[in-house]
């Protein structure tokens, strides 16, 4: 998972401090590295480096990057390595100097990297599939010109929407991209199963509409702009240096299913992804799981309902509400400690769970408490809270999970590629609670999960990709051997050796 924001602004700005800001808003989505590309109407700047947003720009850096357009983005690596030759976003200069910043996975990246060094004479320089899917636009673009004169003078909006068509045609996977081509303007395209999400917003300073695409519509908001709506699947949006906005759906195979995970986990509460409230999403994830409770537990007993902070706690609100069991506080969270989930590497995890939370005694002695969180996945925050609790003297300690049991790699971006670290894997629901170590632990059904999410919004999605619940994969061609093959590369003992 990654966050991407693009900005054209007035020519008379400099959009260098609000991309930074803009990426700060999202660097919930990527601690690894952070990148920021800017360009006026002939030159780019460009920085980007391993590092939290904060200690990769500092003053120096964004007195440098100079522009009125300028696209950046915060990774957390699923794919490739974490060098620094891998942050973005990535730049080539064939033809007129074109940058990219990616938010997904592409699961055809040998091939593609193949087809480019046989058919377009490219080469990558890196294991990035970003990196193959900036070189794979470039090429369509030089392709969609067909050698016609002119220069930049010459490129069209309907030569990049060709060029978009035929990387929808090449490219399998997830992939929200904002591009910036330098002196021209910025395109940003979502894959036709939009599963991840991308926003776009405009604001009005001294006649000109400028213009911003990102990740999650709290940017818009952050920054000061109107939240437009989303980008849709399959669509390319061009938006001009002048300010100029087209945009074209180029794909005859769109079937919208945006990742049910972003909801759960990822995205924040205060963001709007495909007309649907995040906030409103996990509200909803507490009500029914509620529901699931009294059917199974209808003498629970439960003193208090306690959320794991931060993603856990919406949900808890509304669990509590419909059990009618207080709502209280437990645990207090060390902000200073990054997203466990999103770190690489057990020991790393481990490590910074033991240093994220301490709780409040008082909460748990002589109490029998729920403790409410988003998702289970390996299942070390979860059995380290257990633990907690029992500490500060909790008599029995129940546990709810916001989502179904995590039973199947994710392809689309979300670093859950080895089954076989899913504490699910291979064990009933009763075994994983004794995993946990906890009296009893209840799961969200997959259906009350995707009912939770679509809520009554009639112009969301029709369903969402739940492939790490049900292992169906929206995009189809993923294989056995392709999920053998990329648990391999990135489980945790391969990103254990990388630490060292």
């Amino acid at each position: 998972m990654c966050g991407i924001v693009g900005i054209i602004g007035n020519p008379q700005s400099q959009v260098a401090p609000s991309l930074y800001d803009g990426l700060l808003v999202l660097q919930h989505r990527g601690q690894d590295a952070a990148g920021i590309v800017t360009s006026d109407s002939k030159n780019i700047c460009h920085r980007r480096a391993n590092g939290l947003v904060r200690d990769v720009f500092r003053s120096k850096h964004s007195e440098a990057l100079l522009g009125s357009m300028g696209i950046g983005h915060v990774r957390y690596p699923t794919a490739g390595s974490s060098s620094v030759s891998e942050a973005q976003p990535f730049y080539t200069n064939t033809p007129f100097g074109v940058s990219l910043a990616h938010n997904g996975n592409l699961n055809n990246t040998q091939d593609i990297i193949s087809s480019l060094l046989e058919y377009d004479h490219r080469r990558i320089n890196t294991s990035s599939d970003s990196e193959a899917l900036l070189n794979l636009f470039a090429a369509e673009i030089q392709r969609s010109l067909n050698g016609n004169p002119g220069g930049l003078e010459s490129l069209a909006d309907d030569d990049i929407f060709r060029a978009v068509e035929r990387v929808h045609l090449r490219a399998e996977g997830s992939y929200s991209v904002v591009t910036m081509i330098t002196g021209w303007g910025i395109v940003a395209f979502r894959d036709p199963n939009g599963i991840r999400p991308l926003c776009i917003g405009s604001n009005i300073v001294d006649g000109f509409t400028e213009r911003v695409v990102a990740s999650e519509s709290v940017v818009c908001k952050a920054l000061g702009f109107n939240h437009d709506g989303d980008v849709s699947p399959g669509e390319a949006v061009i938006i001009r240096m002048n300010g100029e906005l087209s945009r074209k759906v180029c794909s005859d195979k769109v079937d919208h299913h945006p990742c049910i995970f972003e909801h759960v986990y990822f995205a924040r509460p205060d963001s709007v992804m495909d007309g649907i409230s995040v906030h409103s999403s996990r509200l909803r994830m507490g009500a029914t799981l509620a529901r699931k409770i009294s059917s199974e537990l209808p003498n629970h007993g439960i003193d208090a309902v306690i959320p794991v902070p931060d993603s856990g706690r919406i949900a808890a609100l509304d669990l509590a509400r419909e059990l009618g069991v207080p709502y209280r506080e437990g645990f207090v969270k060390n902000r200073y400690i990054g997203r466990t989930f999103i770190m690489p590497g057990q020991t790393i995890r481990k490590d910074s769970v033991r240093k994220k939370l301490n709780t409040i005694e008082g909460e748990f002695l002589g109490k029998t408490v729920l403790i409410v969180d988003d998702s289970i996945v390996r299942g070390n925050t979860s059995r380290r809270i257990v633990s907690m609790a029992r500490e500060a003297g909790a008599t029995k300690v129940y546990f709810a999970s916001c989502s179904p049991p995590i039973v199947h790699p994710n392809v689309y971006g979300i670093d859950m590629p080895a089954k076989s670290e899913y504490v699910a894997h291979g064990r009933s629901v009763s075994e994983i609670c004794e995993a946990i170590g906890a009296d009893r632990l209840v799961y969200q059904d997959l259906q009350d999960l995707v009912k939770a999410c679509l809520g009554d919004d009639s112009e969301g999605p029709a369903n969402f990709d739940c492939s790490c619940f049900d292992g169906v994969y929206v995009t189809g061609g993923i294989t056995e051997e392709y999920l053998e093959r990329i648990e391999s590369l990135r489980n945790d003992s391969v990103k254990n050796k990388a630490q060292v």
